[in-house]
């Protein structure tokens, strides 16, 4: 612990108003507080996978400082914690570290726990879970069956993302660049059989009902781009074999499709290859193969080895003739059928039509095969570019020719309406939640299957299904749970025959996405919330945690939501009314790894600074929003806020005089008392909904140093307490055990207990500011004015002084550019 000389040791003083709190239960609230004034602010809830990094401790320190206002603010504020404690994260610390994941995620819990409780954060620990615990995932398991019954959650066989290496599935989510998210490794396509949730039933609502929500616009706007709803129409292509249906957005662009294309997977592949390659086929159509079959099936086999990621993100265009042609039903041309990988059988029919002149990867590819281009659209004038993407007369296309696109679109619309093609067709990327994962560490899916009854769901009253120990839990390509053999061979619920457990456990998506709701009645046995202790507190006021979870984890809850709701369980049809997502801290302009050598531990931080700076620091960084790089020396310059504030406290709690200094001045005492209205005013406007929490703190150092050498020239020793006390009452919410040591020196009192401070408002009315007039950027002059005197009365006051006439002399004033609170420049030429 640093030691400066003076008696400011934040250990003590950390331990002392923890000591309080818990002894006191400061934080804990109840479900019979009036539900006028209930506030629920809630951090994302960690992964146990170790110890909390500087990471965590901003995620908590952010939602702390809004705590502690919204408190003060005479909210009854539900502030829980609890553990992400199921699935990949646990899995893989239990494998690194050689323990039962059991015991290392109960280690690491205490880790979060024991670090929680000594960064001061204002936890309501009589509401504290973990998700691995039996009584909670017994309701884990209750939702899954809802699900169920509802047909919500169903299981079929489907290609999915395959990670060798974790030897689970992965959803498209948690795929990156190809690779898995959390392992890197390059993932693998299988066809296996897997649960669903159907969250495709909900795209719609999920996407409408983001107007709502007080979300960061970016996040909306990946929310909006995963669900990915297009509005079109379909299209159906005449073969010797059955006919193609095509989805397209750009129906109006139909005369200029030139060819089609299947998805590898397409089922209509096997049934269009022709025997033999036409006579005058194009050798780059071929593959080299001796015949259509041979050369699809080479094709097909070398997709699979691609996820669809890698499909979608490929800049290379590779491709195969099927030899068979279909018949475009606007003109009667016969275009070639190709089998390309850049079509995607789980997005619109897995078939789409070519317009090379209007799509740029139909572009690429038709260059790459030497498939004919047909613009349908009238490019702009001066357009020098490849496909034309944009607004402007059909041309090469029939009736359509002179029409702008959306009336081409109508018009188009109803002619294949008219012509047997069907209706106006909306498709989305979103695809339905697969949550089966072939590990051990995970919930348990609570369905049997009989040779009999086929799959039966396990009746409420026998939850939970509990997971069973095993000694070898590493991941096989199977789940481990297989190899429990009296746990997976049970009775069947319906005919009390033989039956076999279902040996895949469930993402850990699915316990994360309706923690939440468990913090409202998290000691209940007989439901797993009750729903009007669930309508006192939803939907969170404040929700915070990091953008990487904007699409999974925040899609994944408002789709439960939505549907728990549909099915009369709750009563409220959004989690999340208000979201911030919080920057990344790094280090030398790095993310921090243990492989880079570049982390930075908060135990050690403490150790050496204490609580209060740690929390104080990582706010005090720049914007909470946005990313910014760690320094020591800023670690310190906080530090010595703190020690400064302490010091000036116990100066001035120590002293009975009625003057400090030995030259007293009235007009300094009123200017401090200005100062200290002003940030009151600055500190509350920075947290009402701005997350402002640096420019509230560096005003609060601003403070700081007037005190300081108010102190040095004299002051009021009254004016001098309640600065110092109005600062400290201000700090609570980024150093709390600081702010509570000294107000309690200066007042006797708890500083939590005390409402949000009020600025003097005449202090404020009547408060100036000096600005510097500048002519051309040199200073000529300054003027005091009153510190809400609008632009205008700023600038007549400083183009009426003398000196300012003089500078200006015979030229001509352009322009007067003022900057509120620090300077007006006259710009003359």
């Amino acid at each position: 612990m640093v030691s400066d000389g003076d008696d400011f040791d934040p250990k003590t003083i950390d331990e002392r108003w923890q000591r309080v709190w818990r002894e006191e239960r400061s934080w804990e609230v109840s479900n019979t507080a009036p539900a006028e004034r209930t506030a629920y602010l809630l951090e994302m809830l960690p992964y146990t996978s170790g110890e909390p990094h500087v990471g965590h401790l901003k995620n908590y320190a952010v939602g702390d400082a809004v705590a502690h206002f919204l408190r003060r603010r005479g909210y009854y504020v539900l502030h829980p914690m609890g553990y992400d404690a199921f699935g990949l994260p646990a899995e893989n610390h239990a494998i690194r570290t050689g323990k039962h994941p059991r015991l290392s995620t109960d280690e690491s819990i205490a880790a979060f726990r024991e670090q929680f409780e000594r960064w001061g954060i204002s936890i309501d620990w009589t509401r504290e879970i973990a998700t691995h615990q039996p009584e909670y995932y017994r309701w884990t398991q209750w939702i899954f069956l809802q699900l169920f019954r509802a047909g919500l959650a169903y299981r079929r066989e489907a290609a999915v993302n395959w990670c060798p290496k974790d030897a689970t599935v992965l959803a498209n989510e948690q795929v990156v660049g190809g690779q898995c998210e959390r392992c890197g490794t390059l993932v693998e396509q299988r066809q296996l059989e897997q649960w669903f949730f159907g969250i495709t039933a909900y795209a719609d609502r999920l996407l409408d009902d983001l107007d709502g929500l007080d979300w960061p616009a970016h996040v909306k706007m990946m929310q909006r781009n995963w669900i990915g709803r297009s509005e079109g129409a379909t299209v159906r292509f005449a073969t010797d074999a059955e006919p193609i249906e095509v989805f397209t957005t750009r129906p109006d662009t139909l005369f200029g499709a030139t060819y089609l294309v299947l998805a590898p997977e397409h089922p209509l592949v096997d049934a269009l290859v022709a025997d033999s390659w036409p006579a005058d086929v194009d050798s780059r159509w071929t593959q080299g193969a001796s015949t259509p079959a041979e050369a699809v099936a080479a094709y097909r086999a070398a997709a699979a080895l691609k996820t669809e990621l890698d499909r979608q993100e490929s800049k290379e265009k590779t491709g195969v003739f099927t030899g068979a042609y279909a018949t475009n039903p606007v003109n009667g041309a016969k275009i070639p059928v190709f089998v390309a990988d850049y079509v995607l059988m789980g997005y619109g029919t897995g078939a789409i039509m070519a317009v090379p002149g209007q799509d740029q990867r139909d572009w690429d590819f038709a260059a790459e095969f030497g498939l004919p281009v047909i613009r349908t659209v009238q490019p702009a004038e001066g357009f020098d570019g490849e496909a034309y993407t944009g607004d402007g007369p059909a041309v090469n296309s029939g009736f359509l020719d002179g029409l702008g696109v959306d009336e081409a679109k109508r018009t188009i619309i109803s002619w294949l309406e008219e012509n047997g093609h069907g209706a106006p067709t909306v498709t989305y990327k979103l695809r339905d939640w697969l949550l089966s994962r072939q590990r051990y560490w995970g919930c348990p899916i609570p369905i049997v299957y009989c040779d009999s009854c086929g799959v039966v769901p396990v009746p409420e009253e026998s939850l939970p299904v509990e997971l069973p120990d095993v000694r070898d839990y590493a991941p096989k390509g199977s789940s481990p749970l297989a190899t429990a053999e009296e746990w997976v061979a049970t009775t069947c619920p319906e005919c009390s025959g033989p039956a076999r457990r279902e040996t895949d456990t469930m993402d850990t998506f699915v316990d994360s996405s309706w923690y939440y709701l468990r913090y409202c009645d998290p000691r209940n046995t007989e439901a797993a919330w009750d729903a009007q202790a669930v309508g006192r507190w939803m939907p969170i006021n404040q929700y915070i945690g990091g953008v990487e979870h904007a699409i999974l984890h925040l899609l994944y809850s408002r789709f439960l939501v939505k549907a728990l709701a549909d099915l009369g369980h709750l009563p409220v049809q959004e989690p999340f009314g208000a979201l911030f997502t919080q920057g990344m801290i790094t280090r030398n302009g790095a993310k921090m790894s243990k492989s880079k050598g570049n982390t930075v531990s908060p135990r050690e931080i403490i150790d050496r600074y204490g609580a209060d700076t740690a929390r104080c620091y990582v706010l005090f960084m720049g914007p909470p929003d946005q990313g910014a790089d760690w320094s020591d020396t800023g670690v310190e310059g906080v530090y010595r806020f703190l020690r400064r504030l302490f010091r000036f406290t116990t100066q001035v709690a120590g002293t009975d005089a009625a003057v400090i200094g030995a030259s007293p001045d009235p007009d300094r005492d009123l200017a401090l008392r200005r100062k200290i209205a002003w940030a009151i005013r600055k500190v509350t406007d920075d947290m009402s909904g701005k997350f402002a929490f640096n420019t509230a703190i560096a005003a609060l150092m601003e403070l700081t140093n007037d005190v300081s050498k108010a102190l040095q020239d004299g002051i009021d020793r009254e004016t001098a307490a309640f600065a110092l006390s109005t600062t400290a009452s201000l700090l609570l919410p980024f150093a709390p055990h600081t702010a509570s040591e000294c107000y309690h020196r200066l007042t006797g009192e708890h500083v939590w207990k005390q409402p949000w401070p009020e600025p003097d408002e005449e202090l404020l009315r009547t408060e100036t500011v000096e600005l510097a007039c500048q002519v051309n950027g040199k200073v000529r002059a300054r003027i005091t004015v009153p510190q809400d005197a609008s632009d205008e009365v700023v600038r007549e006051t400083a183009l009426g002084l003398d000196e300012i006439r003089a500078a200006v002399g015979d030229r001509s004033v352009k322009r007067v550019v003022v900057v509120p609170g620090r300077l007006v420049n006259i710009v003359v030429g």
